[in-house]
């Protein structure tokens, strides 16, 4: 790819130069000005896995008048600014995302000094189905806008759903366990026993019909010859057999029969869903396995009231439209034949009239939005400083456009059909049955957000999964026929069995109001357009799933406390489904992507999810709504009437058309800053409170220890004074008979005096063998007085000894002389006797 040298203008300086400058007079403030050829560098750094270039130009992204490069990848269109090098999230949309692209030529009016050809603008219209209108212009006769043209009707258009980019990338590290398997596991929930897990072994071991005392599963439809939009899996009331179900499903509409979309266990009251009934123009078909089917449905109170329950049968289409189906051999039941029971119409309008609504609100935002697709704001539009030309009739005008498109009427409807259900079941306990005609729009539609209002569960994330899976995914709503997809293995090729109630126009024209506002704003003439493509391969392109997921948003809206996920959750989510990256909503239903081998060989999407949110800890990812309390709404929620009055969608509606505006979530971003600081501050603390207690743990075992030697010490030191005290009185009393005594360490027994007679007694050894102390006793001499000798005081107690002090022992010196002492030792009977009172163990003066 060539790099191109020259230096590129910018818009500022390139309007600027219309005024100065002949060579560019006559050209728009978008048209380029010494540029040549596009450049293709630092682009790997955006790109994903398996994602690889097929095309590249250089333009302008008119909505921002922004210059850059454009390439066409086997996954997405890509718009590199030229100013910051980066992708530019406006002009860089999926393939699958784009519903309509259109070659247009506009030429420009000739200036005054303008002499030869009349310059053209190329410019490349981009209509995607997340609310955006993208212009591109081209530089003339560069050919490059037709390189990107062509490159978009290939991978815009792939013939087969292989050559989707989700089966480029592989499963990679966004595989998750099989749907079936977390199907089986909602029903167990449902049924009570959400201890249990399945396993893809009990499944193919039909290990997995398990039942209470209302309701059981059944495999009638395991290998889909039954219905084969509808899941291998069905909760159906105990009381029906398997071949009743059989007999049962050739009264309705694709065999889709009444099945249990959500039960209350406490209540027995259940939510049902099936397609319209086969009564035929005279309406007198009836189907007693249908009937019998139904009125299982409402089974007995739980609380042992008399009489059964009250059964509805909501039939979400006009009365008229149910009619008119009726010369197709559709129809809508008779309350006659279905016991206790009452038909309800709740006139919610087909999907060829969302479609349009559709549209309309799209080229609605665009016009009035401050980033619209003629390069110009709404502020600077018709030559006005503020909204339109600055008036309040012009600003009413618009406002009132929007009225006019008919979408947010189109979200009350089903926001007011849903809140009525979910009242019936929540307030009166009874059962439900909802269909349309085929059962898979509308029907979804209602069943999955009157149990988003009935279950607390649904409204976590996890269990938000649970339901779109259940209702959406598992009960057949046809995802590749309503999102504009590539054809699947089958198909449903035809159209719904019900009348259009307004006209169907799928194809946006190409002079739209945001094309006239270009013309006007740069005052040229349009010609058609050269070439167009369209992205929807059927008149079933429909955004049934995009209105739903808006229907929740206006939930959480109104109930910011009682939804665990975020608007910022639904909006990555619908990018996701849009975007045809992952093979969870590829197909029509469940026998299609188990047929194809989808889910082995794409990558999960709630798996890429849960990896968003996996990267932060806690609850400070964007996809948690912080306000989330579950204690606070731990029950149904049933809003009043007045309550359901939707707007629109900031973060989705007005992200393109009106990006500060869109940003809504302003105040929740800081709050979320917020609680991210004080998370980590509560971090930290935690962490000084932890290394407190370590502290105080090791100070109050040293505290200890130091007791414990305390004592030891005192011990020893009371042992110390006993043992001396005790060896002063025995040194005492060895004195009283006459011994000298000395006690020294084994080293100073050699210093003691030689001269004397002695007798050394050793006490202890150390390992060495040594004595570590010696006590030398020597026999005094006759003549040798010990000071204070109290051998008087001995012979008192000596039985020789007379009253008048004198002795019977021959010589008297018994106490005294070594060669007596045999004398004091036959008499140590009376030595025992000596009280520890006596005189010689007194202490010493």
């Amino acid at each position: 790819m060539a790099t191109s040298s020259a230096r590129r203008i910018s818009l500022g300086q390139a309007e600027s130069g219309l005024i100065e400058s002949e060579t560019i007079e006559g050209l728009g403030p978008v048209e380029w000005t010494k540029i040549d050829e596009p450049v293709s560098h630092g682009l790997s750094e955006f790109l994903l896995k398996a994602e690889s270039v097929m095309a590249e130009g250089h333009g302008v992204l008119v909505n921002t008048d922004e210059a850059g490069t454009i390439f066409v990848t086997n996954f997405r269109l890509v718009f590199l600014s030229e100013e910051s090098r980066e992708v530019t999230a406006l002009g860089t949309i999926p393939l699958a995302t784009i519903e309509k692209f259109n070659k247009i030529v506009v030429k420009q009016q000739s200036g005054i000094r303008q002499t030869e050809k009349t310059p053209t603008r190329r410019l490349l219209q981009v209509i995607g189905k997340d609310m955006r209108i993208i212009l591109f212009s081209f530089r003339p006769r560069t050919k490059q806008r037709r390189a990107v043209f062509n490159a978009l009707l290939r991978w815009t258009r792939p013939a087969s759903i292989w050559d989707l980019y989700a089966f480029s990338c592989g499963p990679c590290r966004y595989s998750d366990t099989n749907p079936k398997v977390r199907l089986v596991n909602e029903y167990y929930r449902l049924l009570g026993m959400g201890s249990l897990r399945s396993s893809i072994g009990h499944i193919e071991d039909g290990l997995f019909k398990l039942s209470n005392d209302w309701w059981r599963i059944s495999d009638v439809n395991a290998s889909y010859n039954m219905c084969p939009t509808y899941p291998f899996a069905l909760l159906v009331p105990k009381a029906i057999r398997d071949k009743d179900l059989l007999k049962a499903c050739t009264f309705r509409a694709r065999c889709r029969l009444p099945v249990i979309s959500w039960c209350d266990i406490r209540t027995g009251a259940v939510l049902a869903r099936s397609s319209q009934p086969l009564v035929g123009l005279m309406m007198n078909m009836r189907s007693n396995a249908d009937e019998n089917l139904v009125g299982a449905l409402c089974t007995r109170f739980s609380s042992g009231k008399e009489g059964r329950r009250k059964l509805y049968i909501a039939d979400a289409r006009p009365r008229k439209n149910a009619l008119a189906n009726g010369a197709m051999g559709g129809g809508s039941e008779s309350s006659s034949n279905y016991f206790q029971s009452e038909i309800v119409f709740f006139g919610i309008d087909n999907i060829h009239a969302m479609r349009e609504s559709l549209v309309r609100l799209r080229d609605y935002l665009d016009t009035h939005g401050t980033t619209s697709s003629d390069g110009m704001s709404s502020f600077l539009r018709n030559g006005g400083w503020t909204w339109g030309v600055g008036n309040l009739s012009s600003m009413s005008a618009s406002v009132s456009t929007l009225g006019d498109s008919g979408w947010l009427q189109h979200i009350q409807n089903v926001l007011a059909g849903s809140a009525w259900i979910a009242a019936r079941v929540a307030l009166e306990s009874a059962s439900m049955l909802v269909h349309c005609s085929d059962g898979w729009d509308r029907t979804t539609q209602l069943v999955a957000l009157a149990s988003l209002l009935l279950d607390p569960y649904y409204r976590t994330i996890n269990g938000f999964q649970a339901l779109v899976e259940k209702d959406w995914l598992a009960f057949g709503h046809p995802f590749s026929d309503r999102a504009g997809m590539p054809p699947t293995l089958s198909g449903t090729g035809t159209m719904p069995l019900e009348l259009s109630r307004h006209s169907s126009t799928p194809n946006i024209s190409s002079s739209s109001s945001s094309l006239r506002q270009l013309s006007v704003s740069l005052s040229t003439t349009s010609q058609p357009p050269v070439a167009s493509s369209n992205t929807q391969h059927s008149n079933n392109y429909s955004p049934i799933f995009l209105q739903w997921i808006d229907c929740v948003s206006q939930l959480l809206r109104m109930y910011p406390f009682a939804f665990e996920f975020s608007s910022t959750f639904l909006v990555d989510l619908l990018d996701c489904v849009l975007s045809c990256r992952f093979g969870n909503f590829l197909c029509n239903n469940e026998n299609e992507r188990e047929r194809a081998g989808v889910f082995e060989a794409s990558a999960c999407l709630w798996m890429h999810l849960a990896d968003m949110r996996g990267a932060s800890e806690g609850t400070s990812h964007v996809h948690y709504n912080l306000f989330y309390n579950p204690s606070k709404h731990d029950g149904p929620l049933l809003p009043p009437a007045a309550a359901l009055a939707p707007t629109l969608w900031p973060q989705f509606h007005l992200r393109w058309s009106c990006p500060a505006e869109a940003q809504s979530g302003e105040i929740e971003a800081k709050c979320r800053s917020m609680m991210d600081k004080y998370s980590e501050l509560q971090k930290a603390k935690d962490l000084a409170e932890r290394n407190a207690r370590e502290i105080t743990t090791t100070v109050e075992s040293l505290t200890a220890d130091l007791i414990n030697e305390s004592q030891v010490s005192n011990s020893t030191l009371a042992l110390a004074r006993k043992a001396s005290m005790e060896n002063s009185s025995i040194k005492r009393a060895i004195e009283s008979l006459g011994c000298r005594v000395h006690i020294s360490a084994a080293d100073d027994i050699e210093d003691y005096p030689a001269s004397s007679p002695t007798e050394t007694v050793s006490v202890g050894s150390g390992d060495d063998g040594k004595t570590d102390m010696s006590v030398s006793i020597a026999v005094a001499e006759e003549n040798d007085h010990l000071p204070g000798n109290p051998s008087n005081r001995i012979c008192k107690l000596c039985p020789l000894w007379t009253p008048d002090g004198g002795c019977r022992w021959p010589d008297a010196g018994c106490a005294r002389v070594r060669s007596q002492f045999v004398g004091l030792k036959a008499n140590y009977d009376a030595f025992d006797r000596l009280s520890i009172n006596d005189g010689y163990f007194q202490p010493e003066s």
